[in-house]
């Protein structure tokens, strides 16, 4: 009997110095199992820790050599990133960070730029010198919000709180359904769509999954579905894509800076003749698109067309992009290109006064408007995914259709 009060005596004991010492404990605790400090793939807590941010005029050489690394060093170091990073340019206000020896002399042994927020560039002295492309842990949110038009779309995107870059993917999803210029007061949405963070700070969207778009009084509905690996495509609530066969301009973020005319005061011989194309204006260098699936049947150099390519599609439908500045690698007569692969880069060769593309259009032989045709569409939900895409797509739609009631 004696040695059960002795133990309950011990027991109680326990328990009062825990509930009376449980901070310290917690605090102890912590300090044991304490995570080592790692970024960008190191323990900092090995080093010392340098920050910076690049100044005006300043390149990376000269930061390496303010922590002792020396000339033949830093000559080493450009050529062994020179493939990687071109070492010698660096963009004013980005982050940097160097991982120093904890002797006294604090030598550089990593120089850690900041590309980006998710991407940075490590240069990596200790030993042999490694430059390598790193980035940090995105993580993905999904996101589901609407709003009501009052003036345009981006001034909606901008009242809900949203990214603007949201247009030009809603605009994308719709190319072929709807024409944004022609929205109005009243008309409303509703998106189901990514976000980006990195270490808690928004980065851009990513896809967009499911939207409806009410214009006039009618929903247009898109929601995304992979039908294999590679690639997914939007599609309405009855499985027909949004896409059509062509995309509707073979580069992204351009103007239109002069449309298919049966008679035009040509700009550099100052003619006047047919202007049988669409030229698209954007900075030199943006990638130009195949607009659909075809094989180049000619990718040369002209006078009047400057470097070019010309895609056949099919018996009935041809493409032709003028006035590259460069035709892409690989590019040439007999090959195979998918609708959305790089062909060429933006240029002004040939007869042009500024960088664009002339995209021309045939059909049956005869150069035509493609905004004035009824092009065909994308190919349809295939019958042995249609199932599964209606079980998606009914779940995606209850989502749009909640949020729709509750926003409005």
């Amino acid at each position: 009997m004696k040695r059960y009060l002795i133990l309950i005596v011990l027991i109680l004991s326990t328990i009062f110095y825990l509930v009376n010492n449980k901070e310290k404990i917690k605090i102890d605790f912590q300090e044991k199992v304490k995570e080592p400090n790692v970024k960008f793939g190191f323990d900092l807590d090995s080093f010392s820790i340098k920050k910076g941010t690049i100044k005006e005029g300043q390149v990376l050489g000269e930061i390496l050599y303010l922590h002792h690394v020396d000339h033949n060093q830093i000559n080493r170091i450009v050529k062994k990133s020179k493939d990687i990073f071109d070492f010698r340019r660096a963009v004013p206000g980005k982050k940097y960070t160097v991982l120093c020896s904890k002797d006294t002399n604090e030598t550089a042994q990593v120089f850690i730029y900041e590309k980006s927020l998710a991407e940075y560039v490590v240069f990596d002295i200790r030993n042999d010198i490694k430059v390598y492309i790193g980035e940090k842990p995105i993580e993905i949110k999904n996101r589901l919000s609407s709003g009501i038009i009052e003036s345009s779309l981006w001034n909606a995107l901008v009242y809900n709180n949203l990214s603007p870059a949201l247009v030009v993917e809603l605009e994308a999803i719709y190319a072929w359904t709807l024409d944004f210029f022609k929205i109005q007061k009243g008309d409303y949405f509703t998106v189901l769509f990514e976000e980006k963070y990195v270490e808690g700070e928004f980065i851009g969207i990513g896809e967009v999954k499911a939207s409806s778009f009410t214009h006039s009084g009618k929903n247009f509905y898109a929601f995304y579905f992979e039908e294999n690996e590679l690639y997914g495509d939007f599609f309405d609530h009855e499985g027909n894509n949004l896409r059509k066969t062509f995309l509707r301009a073979p580069i992204k973020y351009s103007r239109i800076s002069s449309r298919f005319s049966k008679k035009r005061k040509h700009p550099v011989t100052g003619q006047w003749k047919g202007h049988f194309g669409t030229d698209y204006a954007a900075p030199a260098g943006t990638p130009i698109m195949a607009t659909a699936n075809g094989t180049i049947s000619k990718a040369s150099y002209s006078r009047n067309n400057g470097n070019y390519v010309k895609i056949k599609h099919n018996t009935k439908y041809s493409t032709q992009y003028l006035h590259m500045s460069k035709i892409a690698s690989g590019i040439k007569k007999g090959k195979f290109v998918k609708q959305g692969d790089i062909i060429g880069y933006v240029g002004s060769t040939g007869l042009a006064t500024g960088p664009h593309v002339c995209y021309r259009f045939w059909k049956n032989g005869r150069q035509v408007d493609p905004y004035k045709e009824k092009l065909p569409a994308g190919e349809p939900i295939k019958k042995e995914n249609k199932d599964n895409y209606m079980l998606l797509k009914d779940s995606l739609l209850q989502l749009l259709q909640l949020e729709t009631l509750y926003d409005l």
